[in-house]
This record gives C-alpha cells, structure tokens and sequence, in this order.
C-alpha cells in the first residue's frame, strides 16, 4: 500500500467511527437514565409488545426527556404501526391537528419506523424543545425536529386520556 495514503485512510476511518459513536445508542440521549416503570400492552388477548419508560428524573418531568422502549412480541408492518399511531393521535388531539399536519406527520412515521418481529426493539426518544428520536435496537432509524410531533406521537402512551390507561400508570411507575 503507497505510505502516502496510509494516514488518510486512518484518518477516514476515525471519522467514520467518531460519527458512529456521536449517536451510537439512545442512551447517550440520556446519561444516567433508569426505568421508571414498565408493563405490557395486549390486545385481544394477545400479546403486542412490553414497553418500558426511561428518564433521569422520578417522577416523569415535563422538561426532560426521556425514552420509551418498545419490546415486540409479534410480527406487525410498518403500515400497521402508522396506522395505529395516526389513529391515536388523531383520537387524542382532535381538530387542534389540521389533516395536513398529520399527513406530514404520517410520513415522517412511515420513514422512521420498520417492520417488527417478535423480540425486535424500537425506541422513541423525546427531546423537550427539539424533537424525537428513533432507535431500531441501538441504531439511530431517524430524528424528526418537530416538537409538536413528538409531543402528540408521545402522548399515544403518556395522556391521561391514553386508551390504555393501566399500561400508562404502570410506565409512569404510578401503578399499585
């Protein structure tokens, strides 16, 4: 190998791995993060995924951000996961959401989430002021800069009007 090319090569390959490790997993998103509460969503039966809330703060703070882990237990399409998180969103905000917004926000669902088969691992990161991360494992899928999106996408959980009330208790860590 020329000599010459050797220090760039070394050199690009220290870039790539720097870059790598700048967003290497969500929990760089959240030094020192612990589990608030977790629990397990079904429906009709069957088992959808175990979900788990992560914070540095107990209780749950407004202003700070948190992750919500996501543990499949079933195979499910990106489509699907859309569909349900537009349905909620839409449920939960009403007219406040113009049908345009939540058609962008529906595309930005569509190219941050994936299919999942049991055991796959997605987690949605909040970011107060900024917006939502998403992680398939610990692999930055996409950053959406949206406040307001990740505010109604996080609230299909963490509302007091959630359709599963017991599931947000028990992430909260409020249940019995």
């Amino acid at each position: 190998m020329n000599r010459r090319r050797l220090p760039l090569r070394h050199g690009l390959w220290l870039l790539v791995l720097l870059n790598c490790q700048a967003l290497a997993n969500w929990q760089d998103s959240l030094p020192g993060a612990q589990v608030i509460g977790s629990g397990d969503f079904r429906k009709y039966g069957f088992d959808v995924y175990s979900a788990r809330l992560w914070s540095t703060s107990r209780p749950l703070a407004g202003d700070q951000p948190f992750a919500l882990e996501l543990i499949y237990q079933r195979s499910i399409s990106c489509e699907d996961l859309v569909n349900a998180s537009v349905r909620e969103i839409k449920r939960l905000s009403g007219t406040s959401v113009s049908a345009e917004q939540l058609a962008s926000w529906q595309t930005q669902m569509q190219q941050s989430f994936v299919d999942v088969q049991a055991g796959t691992r997605l987690t949605g990161v909040y970011l107060p002021g900024q917006g939502a991360r998403f992680f398939l494992g610990q692999q930055l899928l996409r950053e959406v800069k949206d406040l307001q999106f990740a505010q109604a996408f996080f609230a299909i959980w963490l509302d007091p009007r959630t359709s599963n009330p017991e599931l947000r208790q028990q992430l909260l860590g409020m249940a019995p």
